[in-house]
């Protein structure tokens, strides 16, 4: 594992403690400019997830409207509370093809892309320790009067992300600033994702905010509009 790497786990509770946990759950808003062009303003507005931190299976609760998401990269079902199915999707990924940015987005689309989207942010920087992650450190990135460190990551095949290829940005204290990528159920947008307001919670360093941008030639992110806009408000890990 490279030291860059061992510095970011330390910043974030350490892998010891991120060892002792299995669960998450949190209530948060997931809002921004991406909503509105994909037909779902307002769709994530209030919702609460739970989740296993060692596999990609979560649920969302829509908050008010007697619905839940299910998830797993292999399939997406929407429900009443009660268990009463709705919708149910079988390799979801494959309803993504020939999709570009202004293609609009059913329930079963917004399910998929929010949770695998979610549960990788969640356990970010842990998630790099899985088996099948490589990682390689990358010359330091200058932004906001800092000097940040870039680590580039390889996904494996078996978890579901937006692209096999991302960096994460981390800061002299370890932790997480900027995530880079390019989405691939979005006909390959590019998202630059910002982390800010740092708490902790059972051990585990949290950032509350993130704010997604696109990013020009130079990988500097354009500030308008925010395209995705994730606010937690109360966090737990199990």
């Amino acid at each position: 594992m490279n030291e860059l790497l061992e510095l970011a786990l330390k910043a974030h509770g350490g892998r010891a403690r991120w060892g002792e946990l299995t669960e998450i759950q949190a209530d948060l808003s997931v809002t921004g400019a991406l909503w509105q062009v994909k037909s779902q303003l307002d769709a994530l507005k209030h919702i609460r997830i739970e989740g296993s931190l060692r596999q990609q299976k979560m649920t969302t609760r829509i908050i008010g409207q007697n619905k839940r998401f299910q998830y797993s990269p292999d399939s997406v079902i929407a429900e009443t509370e009660d268990g009463t199915l709705l919708e149910r999707r079988d390799q979801p990924r494959a309803s993504f093809s020939g999709h570009q940015l202004q293609t609009p987005w059913d329930d079963l689309h917004v399910a998929y892309f929010d949770s695998y989207a979610l549960w990788t942010y969640f356990t970010i920087p842990f998630l790099y320790t899985y088996p099948g992650f490589v990682t390689e450190e990358l010359p330091p990135w200058e932004e906001d009067g800092e000097t940040w460190r870039p680590l580039s990551v390889l996904f494996p095949e078996n978890i579901a992300s937006h692209t096999k290829k991302q960096v994460s940005y981390f800061g002299s204290d370890g932790l997480l600033r900027r995530h880079e990528y390019t989405v691939d159920v979005v006909g390959g947008a590019q998202g630059v994702n910002y982390a800010s307001d740092y708490r902790n919670f059972n051990g585990i360093s949290v950032p509350m905010k993130r704010r997604v941008y696109a990013y020009d030639a130079a990988k500097r992110k354009i500030a308008d509009p925010v395209l995705v806009a994730i606010d937690i408000h109360d966090i737990a890990f199990n």
